[in-house]
């Protein structure tokens, strides 16, 4: 029983550290564009310019 007076209010305080976190990364733009980059890599092209005339 008297491991609980420790363990909840360090679960409690863990949450909120969480929550903290991922607010401060969403208000950083850390989610903002997250299909980008991929379709990116996807509409490369390797291909070498034509030459010139």
């Amino acid at each position: 029983m008297e491991a609980l007076y420790l363990l909840i209010p360090l679960s409690v305080g863990l949450v909120f550290a969480a929550l903290w976190l991922f607010f401060r990364a969403s208000d950083a733009g850390q989610f903002d564009d997250l299909v980008g980059p991929a379709l990116r890599i996807l509409q490369d092209d390797d291909r070498p310019p034509p030459p010139a005339n």
